[in-house]
């Protein structure tokens, strides 16, 4: 079946950027960060100053140093009553906005009214030395500050000058001339970073039973549950179906945890004694770094703890342990399975979270986040439309942030990260975002996302491509914010060592041996992903939960009218091929091309003489498929695609629906005719599903008995078929089955076959229905 074109501007394009992959260059860049395209940079290293002459009345100075260069200017912070100051501050301006050919670095003294000139130095921009790391750093210097006629005057400046490219140690922390219009404190929410996603383990509790417990009603036989409670999450077991002071669970608890372990479990042994009462009867506190790690399925031994009860008396609350209630646990960090914390058709990352069970890498993944173009406006300042553009890239365990260029639709980052590779289908997601925290408390916006699947990818081949960013948005559906231009490089250290991963399980042994199930994973998920972004949210500068959240898909599993059409619609192209053979053999059936139908009788006949030819022949011909298929194979990587997600011409209403709140937040009346259609489609899903529990129900009462004439028939049928079939060789029979079926049309009537009348007249349990 032919897929339907998405519209040309929401292609994929192949692009040809000026970076040193596959160049043949002396540079040295062209070896280590060749994805991208080198950037020329001017930097100024203000390390610190001596001798410099009091200025107010006090006979001290308060200094700082301002970096001009043409229009722009960078300025260190000043120091109170300080003539040794230390700043140790790095400014970077971009060579392609120079305009100025001199660079100007100015020491004042700060002052109330205006601020007093102290000396300056000048630098001719063409005698600037050029520096490529790995060379090493400029050593700083020491220049005598001179007055604007040029005369030497007291005190002296360390300063390093020099031009450099983005791969200078420097770059990450300088402060840059693209970012001329945010003030001081919002400099360290603009730089690029690299975050460590938390460690994250499994807990599990296993509650087997309490003894000695002192209810305060000794009348009634108590009904007891034990809660427990980490951090945010909560979890009970049921009630205990043993009614007395030893009750027993042997149930098992599950939560989410990160290092390094900050809460405690507290586990509380309760008694419901009315509808909405509990009364506890014993209370525990457990230290996580007390509890035995384990990385494989053998249990670990259980342990008693006492139970304390806190009392509240006149108010206060007060510890008693004069009794000896104790509760009976198994408590382990499971490090053999993998802690999901994103969608597991996208993840980056399959290992289990204990170290020790990791196998060695099979290849490094590295990406060039070289520019995006074309972005939308994502918010409003002084009268018009800015964006000030991010990207976010996460694979693994490691997250990278570039930095932010301010006021840009056409912004160029020009950052290279590397990763190491465990398993090649895992995936890379790439964020692009609007950063809403420079210019007060806003929100980080989206401006699009891509997914690269790394089997997609062939091992060596740089793939520089354009991406479009395409976000669905309310209510006027799919929107194209821009394209980012990515490098991606896919090296494979050991090819034998990739291609055994394929035969290995996609998932840690744990998830085979004790599969947790679809409900404790999708709420083991959600809890995970709380505490990633919640740990990133508190890095320096903060990675935002909502940027963590849309890059770990959190709301993929909610309800979409939209998605379920597309995921319906790729079902029936995954059943396309077979309706299409169905249809070329049906055509072969009624002879509709002669010939065709004659070579198939010939092969059918060889297969039935040479039975041992079947085999081979079906591998062969999947083998010639493939080999015929590889002419057309995809050249570039997969991308988001609109005609497939059902995003080109979703309904305004569905729309609305998918990005509607949860629990809702519409009028009832929206509610109500959302109901009423999710009804009717639920409706037609139900007619099917009774459909196929018929067809079921009618192969069991072949010999139910159900229809005695029935079972009778089919009885006798099956006795009669096993006689002729143990006489007749099977050879026989195999042809003149075949020959049935593909007998010619004279020989066939319209309507159904003796087999399909009798298969429709059995019973079915439906009539049993109400």
């Amino acid at each position: 079946m032919q897929k339907p074109q998405q519209p040309i501007e929401f292609a994929l394009k192949e692009t040809s950027p000026k970076i040193g992959a596959g160049a043949v260059t002396s540079d040295k860049l062209s070896c280590t960060y060749d994805l991208v395209e080198q950037m020329q940079y001017l930097y100024v290293r203000v390390v610190k100053a001596k001798d410099l002459p009091g200025k107010d009345i006090t006979g001290t100075c308060d200094p700082y140093v301002e970096v001009k260069l043409g229009n722009y200017k960078g300025v260190t912070k000043h120091f109170e009553k300080k003539s040794n100051p230390e700043w140790n501050h790095v400014f970077a301006f971009s060579k392609e906005r120079i305009q100025a050919s001199v660079l100007e670095v100015v020491l004042k003294d700060h002052d109330v009214v205006l601020d007093d000139f102290m000396g300056r130095i000048m630098f001719e921009l063409n005698d600037i030395p050029k520096r490529v790391p790995p060379d090493s750093p400029l050593a700083p210097q020491w220049y005598r500050l001179e007055d604007r006629k040029g005369d030497k005057v007291k005190g002296e400046l360390m300063l390093a000058v020099w031009m450099g490219t983005q791969a200078d140690e420097a770059f990450p922390d300088a402060w840059h001339s693209d970012a001329a219009t945010v003030g001081p404190e919002g400099v360290a929410l603009i730089r690029s970073k690299v975050y460590l996603s938390p460690k994250l383990w499994y807990v599990r509790v296993n509650v087997i039973e309490a003894q000695d417990l002192v209810p305060s009603d000794k009348t009634r036989y108590p009904e007891v549950f034990v809660k427990a409670i980490l951090g945010n999450q909560a979890l009970r077991t049921r009630t205990s179906q043993i009614k007395g002071i030893n009750p027993m669970w042997n149930e098992d608890l599950l939560f989410v945890v990160a290092e390094p372990f900050e809460e405690h479990l507290i586990l509380t042994v309760e008694d419901r004694v009315g509808s909405n009462k509990d009364e506890i009867l014993g209370k525990c506190v457990i230290p996580l770094h007390n509890i035995q790690r384990r990385l494989d399925h053998k249990p670990v031994n259980t342990r008693w703890f006492n139970l304390e009860k806190h009392m509240i008396v006149e108010g206060e609350q007060k510890k008693e342990t004069k009794f000896a209630s104790r509760i009976h646990l198994r408590l382990c960090l499971d490090g053999g399975y993998h802690v999901l914390d994103e969608s597991t058709h996208y993840s980056s990352d399959l290992r289990p979270t204990a170290k020790q069970l990791w196998k060695s890498s099979i290849g490094i993944l590295e990406l060039g986040v070289i520019s995006a173009h074309g972005l939308m406006p994502m918010k409003t300042k002084d009268g018009r439309g800015t964006t000030d553009a991010f990207c976010v890239a996460k694979y693994g365990q490691k997250w990278v942030r570039t930095r932010t260029i301010v006021d840009s639709f056409m912004p160029k980052w020009n950052e290279q990260y590397i990763w190491e590779v465990f398993d090649p289908c895992t995936v890379l997601t790439i964020g692009v975002f609007d950063n809403g925290h420079i210019h007060g408390g806003g929100k980080d916006s989206r401006i699009g996302k891509v997914r690269i699947r790394l089997s997609t990818l062939e091992t060596d081949r740089v793939y520089t491509h354009s991406y479009p960013l395409l976000v669905l948005h309310h209510p006027s559906g799919v929107k194209k914010m821009g394209e980012i231009q990515l490098a991606v490089r896919f090296s494979c250290s050991s090819l034998i060592n990739m291609l055994h991963i394929y035969s290995h399980p996609l998932l840690p042994k744990m998830h085979y041996i004790h599969p947790l199930s679809v409900i404790q994973l999708d709420s083991l998920r959600h809890q995970a992903t709380q505490i990633v972004s919640m740990r990133l949210n508190r890095a320096e500068p903060p990675l935002r939960k909502e940027v963590v959240e849309y890059m770990l898909d959190v709301d993929s599993h909610m309800w979409s009218m939209r998605r379920s059409k597309a995921n319906f619609f790729r079902i029936m192209g995954v059943l396309s091929g077979l309706i299409a053979v169905g249809k070329w053999f049906d055509s072969i059936c009624h002879w509709k091309n002669p010939l065709t139908t004659v070579l198939i009788h010939i092969l059918f006949i060889i297969l039935v003489l040479y039975p041992e030819l079947i085999l081979p022949t079906i591998f062969l011909y999947l083998f010639l498929i493939g080999i015929w298929n590889y002419r057309w194979r995809a050249r570039h990587p997969p991308h988001m695609d609109t005609r497939l997600s059902h995003a080109d011409a979703v309904h305004p209403d569905e729309l609305d629906e998918e990005f509607d709140t949860f629990p809702t937040s519409k009028p009832a009346d929206t509610v109500r005719m959302r109901y009423d259609r999710l009804r009717s489609i639920a409706g037609r899903v139900q007619t099917v599903v009774g459909d196929m529990a018929t067809q079921g129900e009618r192969f069991q009462s072949l010999l139910s008995w159900r229809d005695p004439r029935a079972t009778t028939l089919f009885v006798t049928f099956c006795f009669i078929a096993a006689i002729v079939l143990y006489v007749t060789p099977f050879q026989v029979i195999a042809l003149l089955t075949g020959l049935y079926v593909l007998r010619h049309p004279r020989f066939r009537h319209k309507l159904p076959s003796v087999p399909l009348n009798f298969f429709r007249r059995l019973p079915a349990r439906s009539d049993s229905m109400l």
